[in-house]
């Protein structure tokens, strides 16, 4: 994005030295693919996006030249339109409906010509911020859907703060994103173009510790909920704690923010799931060099959720799938993990029948992320579904508690980033039609740290 970022990335991260899975495009480049654009009338690509972005029209301004024009169009649909760009799985997604792949031809490279804008022209000064109203809206986590509320909020004119409980802030666009497709700090550059919105940050908050849901309810009209998801589901078999086993989204962490970590050498790598997930972490171990990467997946080739597309990349990159096989026991001598023994597995449960054991020195886990379950309890009336997310109107994002609002992962269990934007924007709307009803102002505590940030 064109404005210098508010955050440094920490030196020396592993993430550095992979490369990008998909290259920016040049200008002149550029300017070739957009003109290839035939501003279809209905164009399908644009229901096609969650935030069903303007695409021809953006597209349209690229191919004439008017790059803050383009960037204009987008982020008035997408405040996080350049993270977007970069993670956003366009193959089944804006792309997959282009016209031309009805004519057997190769689609708008959409996510590209996206990209090529938000680098190049996106800025604060596009957007226009209505006057404060003096009302004010606090938002639990810095991920995707805070920011996307957050940033709507302030330039409806709303004094909006945002508590995030990790010194970085960016959610998993943050810490969990692959780092072939999104750097640590693209992401910290558009948390930094939000903030430059009119929006607060308080970083080194977490609810129910530092400060109580009770506390958020007096301070601000109205709270989101958006702290996306909790920590890596364990496999609960023996040998599974101790070194060489990492859940997948602590790991991926690692590499994209710890300073000075490394891989140890590594001969064979095994990946325990069959999601997206296990695809970038497979796919990551391989790039850093791994010889062989493992996926083991409880069910077969055709079960797995996985992206088809991500997963053909990761096969031609050299990962092996073990299909219908579960984790019994992390093998280990003296702390060190030897192999993994493995069961078969029908309608994806293990059963008695043992397979050969699979050697391996790492394994990572990637079958899910645990729910924030306890911090539905700091907000009366917020309620939880079966599967521990939070319940929510799907169309208005308010839960059974008339102040608090939830979007993202936390409310829909994981789905993109584009998703949780969109949440996070639809939220933003309803909570501004209510503050619009409503005559008594609350103005925040920090609403003075902000204008002098």
């Amino acid at each position: 994005m064109s404005d210098s970022p508010i955050f440094e990335a920490p030196p020396h991260r592993l993430e550095s030295g992979l490369e990008e899975k998909n290259a920016p495009l040049n200008p002149g480049d550029a300017l070739v693919e957009a003109q290839r654009c035939l501003y279809c009338h209905d164009a399908p690509c644009i229901p096609s996006c969650p935030t069903a972005i303007d695409i021809p029209t953006f597209i349209r301004k690229i191919a004439t030249g008017n790059l803050k024009g383009s960037a204009r169009t987008i982020l008035n649909a997408n405040l996080l339109a350049a993270s977007c760009a970069r993670v956003c799985p366009v193959e089944v997604l804006c792309e997959e409906t282009c016209v031309y792949v009805g004519w057997n031809r190769p689609p708008i490279t959409i996510g590209k010509l996206q990209r090529y804008a938000m680098d190049h022209a996106a800025s604060p000064d596009l957007l226009p911020r209505n006057p404060p109203t003096g009302f004010s809206v606090g938002l639990v986590g810095a991920g995707p859907a805070s920011l996307a509320c957050a940033g709507t909020l302030s330039l409806l004119g709303h004094e909006t703060v945002l508590y995030e409980r990790d010194p970085l802030p960016g959610g998993l666009n943050t810490t969990g994103v692959a780092p072939y497709k999104m750097n640590l700090n693209e992401s910290l550059a558009e948390v930094s173009f939000i903030l430059k919105l009119g929006v607060d940050l308080q970083t080194g908050v977490e609810v129910g510790r530092t400060i109580t849901g009770k506390e958020l309810l007096d301070r601000h009209q109205f709270i989101f909920i958006g702290p996306g998801l909790g920590s890596d589901s364990k496999l609960n078999i023996p040998g599974e704690d101790g070194e060489g086993v990492q859940g997948a989204v602590a790991w991926i962490r690692r590499l994209k923010t710890e300073p000075g970590y490394t891989l140890p050498p590594v001969k064979n790598a095994v990946v325990i799931g069959g999601g997206n997930t296990a695809l970038d972490a497979a796919r990551e171990l391989g790039k850093l060099g791994v010889p062989h990467v493992y996926l083991v997946y409880r069910r077969s080739e055709e079960d797995m959720s996985g992206y088809l597309h991500e997963w053909s990349a990761a096969k031609e990159e050299g990962v092996t799938l073990i299909s219908n096989a579960a984790p019994r026991e992390v093998l280990r001598e003296k702390g060190h993990v030897l192999g993994l023994s493995l069961a078969r597995t029908k309608d994806g449960k293990p059963t008695q029948d043992a397979l050969a054991d699979l050697p391996c020195d790492f394994v990572v886990v990637a079958i899910g992320q645990s729910k924030l379950r306890g911090l539905a309890k700091e907000f009366p009336g917020v309620e939880l579904t079966e599967d521990g997310c939070i319940k929510a109107d799907p169309q208005t994002f308010v839960t059974g508690n008339p102040q608090v609002f939830a979007g993202g992962d936390a409310r829909n269990g994981g789905k993109e980033v584009v998703n949780a934007v969109d949440e996070g924007q639809r939220a933003a709307r309803a909570i501004d039609a209510q503050l619009r009803s409503s005559s008594t102002p609350k103005t925040g505590s920090t609403s003075t740290d902000r204008e002098n940030g």
